[in-house]
């Protein structure tokens, strides 16, 4: 008999017990019984459906993509419709609605109410309303551009030229500088709506009661500055973000009536020290996105500006997350690697690098959803 992936003689017991186990579902044979017997039957039925939601992965996402683009989900949060109301919302033939809303249904973003009439599904519910999801689906048009060719990305690594390099400035320039306004603006609004997925979680996970002062850096235009200062209106906060990105962040602080409690300086965290005065320095999806050098860096200079109490806070989508693993590795991982720099790390080696850096008792603190974002915090090193 076959095994898949290990020697039948080598490994643990618990291995040998996996490749007996794989072996016997690459079987044909075994695969016609387990979808036969009564007590097997279930079991088969959803590797099937997962193997096939896996291959057709790329469809449901343009599914999802055109609800969106059509503002399917939206029309739908006002109420149950009819198919030829819904046509002329939508501004689709009535044949193509319908093929449509079969989709949406059977993905559960659309259900259909016993009188026939279309409603929003539970999974639609969430999306329909949430400007942050509707960005990040538009955006994967580029980042799926890019996956064209996955084989060519593995071995020769992101194109200077790729959609994602050309997106992101700081991937190409990590000064920010001679970039037109308009580039700047595109990638800050994307940061700005997926900011809100993660920035309650953040808050919800750490208190910020005993902190005077923060600093975020790489705080693009201070959405989760802005969080924190509506939250904690005892803290006083800083950002430091790419010359253009602190001026758009300076901007929403004037908005929101905040230019009295948050300052935002221009800089480079890769080139330049960062500013003194705070007691807590918070990283929220930025080491991610950079190479091992440059998070040494980062969490060097981080160190160099805290206090001998100041604490460091990284959030970000992290590697081998409990129950998220295809996030952080699948999703994230090709993502950064299209993208042209960074990738995800586990909450361990980032306390590997904490330490390296100066910093002591880094630890892994529990959000309400770790798909989005986990959190690892840790204490500057005394003396």
């Amino acid at each position: 008999m076959s095994t898949l992936g290990v020697d039948p003689v080598s490994g643990s017991w618990l291995d040998r017990f996996h490749a007996a186990c794989n072996a016997a579902i690459a079987s044909p044979r075994f695969r016609r019984f387990a979808a036969r017997f009564p007590l097997t039957r279930p079991i088969a039925r959803r590797r099937a459906q997962a193997v096939f939601d896996l291959v057709s992965g790329f469809v449901y996402s343009q599914v999802l993509l055109a609800c969106v683009r059509l503002n399917l989900l939206g029309v739908l949060a006002e109420g149950p419709t009819t198919p030829e109301a819904l046509s002329l919302r939508i501004g689709l033939p009535l044949a193509g609605t319908q093929r449509l809303v079969d989709a949406a249904v059977a993905l559960k973003l659309a259900a259909r109410c016993r009188d026939g009439r279309l409603r929003l599904g539970s999974v639609g519910a969430p999306i329909a309303g949430d400007a942050g999801i509707h960005a990040l689906v538009e955006h994967h048009a580029l980042f799926y551009a890019d996956l064209r060719d996955p084989v060519a990305l593995l071995r020769d690594g992101a194109r200077a030229d790729g959609e994602l390099a050309r997106y992101w400035p700081y991937c190409a320039n990590r000064s920010g500088e001679g970039y037109a306004p308009e580039r700047i603006a595109t990638y800050s609004r994307l940061m700005a709506a997926s900011q809100t997925l993660i920035a309650d979680e953040v808050l919800d996970a750490y208190s910020l009661r005993r902190h005077r002062r923060v600093l975020d850096v790489g705080g693009g235009d201070g959405s989760f500055l802005s969080a924190i200062a509506r939250r904690w209106p005892h803290l006083d906060g800083f950002l430091f973000d790419l010359p253009p990105v602190a001026e758009r962040a300076s901007a929403r602080f004037a908005t929101l009536g905040l230019q009295a409690r948050t300052v935002a300086i221009g800089g480079s965290f890769l080139h330049q020290p960062l500013p003194l005065g705070a007691d807590l320095l918070t990283l929220v999806r930025v080491l991610h996105d950079h190479d091992d050098d440059s998070v040494m860096t980062i969490l060097r200079a981080a160190r160099a500006a805290l206090p001998s109490d100041g604490r460091v806070l990284i959030a970000e989508p992290m590697s081998a997350t409990p129950g998220a693993e295809a996030v952080g590795d699948a999703y994230f991982g090709f993502y950064l690697l299209a993208m042209g720099r960074g990738r995800p790390r586990t909450p361990a080696r980032i306390g590997e690098m904490l330490r390296a850096a100066g910093f002591i008792a880094p630890r892994l603190i529990p959000t309400a959803m770790p798909m989005q974002t986990s959190v690892v915090l840790a204490e500057v090193r005394h003396g």
